[in-house]
């Protein structure tokens, strides 16, 4: 996903100062940093490095570690991964999807204990986790999101109207979806028409586009906070804050290559930027 080449159809959008949402700290040295996750049980952040082609079966990934404050605890923490994407928390085990597989790592030892494949899968993103402990893992290129409850994964639902679904984040009842957009060109990943952010029921299957967040930007992580969710623009690198009835809202801006973000559940935002070899941690207060 290096490279990539930004599309330039927009919806109009509120822009706040970037001020408001104040840098705390930044990390560097990483590789291709593409998701950067709180395992809140040990008091850290997970961060998943891609290095090199992000759809290559080369060996080269790997996880890193760092403190809650920007220090890096281990920077090969679990290695021997493809291109490690977004992660998952659930049992005591983390889920990282590398393009088409999902590892499986013990939290407490760094032990990767399994690799589940994934049957039709193509390129594999970013993954989350329900109240109940399924985890849901997007295939961006697939129109698909599967789940994975225990070891077995399972198609939860393909429609076109994903468009690309990139990020996914478990809230309540429901995913929330951020589509990288329609048309996707696979030599650069730029859209013919660019994504927005997307409901989908978890009893019902059901995606529904949110009002007001439509083909706006060709999105990659999201999270939500409350009410507010927050979708990073990798193309732009743009961080957006949506809230229901709204329109999306430019919180800060970085380089491009602003990727799967990560957060505290309170007032902090991970930002793993792909391009610098960095991740940042932005306060909301």
């Amino acid at each position: 996903m290096k490279n990539l080449i930004a599309s330039a159809a927009f919806t109009a959008i509120s822009v706040i100062s970037a001020a408001q949402a104040g840098e705390l700290w930044r990390a560097t040295g990483f590789e291709q940093p593409e998701s950067a996750l709180v395992d809140a049980a040990h008091n850290r952040i997970v961060v998943s490095n891609i290095v090199g082609n992000p759809g290559a079966v080369d060996g080269n990934g790997y996880l890193s570690l760092l403190s809650m404050d920007g220090k890096v605890l281990a920077r090969h923490w679990v290695e021997g991964l493809d291109a490690p994407k977004g992660m998952a928390i659930t049992g005591g085990r983390l889920y990282a999807a590398d393009i088409t597989k999902v590892r499986v790592v013990d939290l407490a030892s760094g032990r990767l204990v399994k690799t589940i494949d994934v049957p039709g899968a193509v390129f594999l993103n970013d993954m989350t986790q329900d109240s109940a402990g399924k985890v849901y893992v997007s295939d961006m290129l697939a129109d698909t999101i599967y789940r994975i409850d225990g070891n077995a994964p399972e198609l939860f639902v393909k429609d076109a109207l994903l468009a690309s679904p990139n990020g996914v984040f478990a809230d309540g009842g429901r995913l929330i979806v951020a589509s990288w957009g329609k048309g996707i060109n696979k030599a650069d990943f730029s859209t013919a028409e660019p994504g927005g952010l997307l409901s989908v029921d978890l009893a019902t299957k059901k995606v529904t586009p949110l009002p007001g967040a439509q083909k706006f930007a060709d999105l990659d992580g999201v999270i939500a906070i409350g009410d507010t969710i927050y979708a990073t623009a990798y193309m732009t690198g743009t961080l957006y804050s949506y809230k229901p009835g709204g329109a999306p809202t430019v919180v800060a801006t970085f380089k491009p290559g602003s990727a799967d973000i990560g957060t505290d559940g309170k007032a902090t935002i991970y930002v793993p930027l792909m391009g610098e070899g960095e991740v940042t941690a932005l306060s909301l207060d």
